[in-house]
C-alpha cells in the first residue's frame, strides 16, 4: 500500500479553481512519478498510458491542464491536445518528448500546446509551463541537457526514423558508418 500523498499547493496555482490535469505517457514508472509529483503540487491528476483513453477523457470530461508525451505506442499526444482544445479552448497543455525537433515543437504549438519540453523534464519546469499565462518568456531550465545528450538524442531520432538502418542513418547524418555504430553501442550521456 502506498503512503498518503502530502499536498502543498504550488504558488502558481493559487486562485486557480479548476486544477484537473490529464497526464499521458507510455513509460509506466515515469507516468506514476509525474502523476504523484503533480498531485503533491495541488493538481487533481488523471493518468493514463493509452491515447484512446486520454481522448475519451478529453472529450467527455476535459481537464484544465494536460501533460502529454509526443510519441506513444498507440498514437501521438498531439491528437489529444487538438481534441482537448476542441472541447475546452482554455485548457493549457504541455508536450513532453525524448525526440526534440523544431518541426515537432511547431506542430505542438499549432495543435494548441503552450510549451514543449524535452525529457527528462523537471516537474517544476512542467508546472511553470502549465501555469505561465504568457506574461513573458519562461525562465531557462535550471539543468538543461548537455550538448552531448542533445547530439545523442538527435542521432537516436534519425536512427529510429530510418528504421534502425545503420547505413541509411550514417548517410543522412553525413557520418562514417563505423563511427555511428560506436556511438549507438554506448549508453546515453547525461
Amino acid at each position: 500500500m502506498e503512503p498518503p500523498v502530502t499536498v502543498k499547493l504550488h504558488p502558481s496555482l493559487e486562485g486557480v479553481e479548476d486544477r484537473t490535469c490529464l497526464v499521458l505517457d507510455d513509460d509506466g514508472p515515469f507516468l506514476q512519478r509525474l502523476a504523484r509529483a503533480l498531485t503533491q503540487r495541488g493538481f487533481l491528476v488523471s493518468a493514463t498510458s493509452k491515447v484512446t483513453e486520454a481522448r475519451d477523457i478529453a472529450r467527455l470530461n476535459p481537464p484544465a491542464f494536460g501533460v502529454f508525451d509526443l510519441r506513444l505506442e498507440d498514437g501521438s499526444g498531439l491528437d489529444v491536445v487538438e481534441l482537448l482544445h476542441l472541447h475546452r479552448p482554455d485548457a493549457r497543455a504541455v508536450i513532453l518528448t525524448g525526440y526534440g525537433a523544431i518541426a515537432t515543437a511547431v506542430a505542438a504549438v499549432k495543435a494548441g500546446a503552450v510549451d514543449y519540453l524535452a525529457k527528462p523534464a523537471d516537474v517544476e519546469d512542467i508546472v511553470r509551463a502549465l501555469a505561465n499565462k504568457g506574461a513573458g518568456l519562461p525562465e531557462p531550465p535550471e539543468n538543461p541537457m548537455s550538448a552531448d545528450r542533445v547530439r545523442w538524442e538527435h542521432i537516436q531520432r534519425v536512427y529510429e526514423l530510418c528504421g534502425h538502418n545503420v547505413s541509411e542513418t550514417a548517410r543522412r547524418l553525413n557520418m562514417h558508418r563505423r563511427t555511428l555504430q560506436r556511438i549507438l553501442a554506448k549508453r546515453a550521456p547525461r
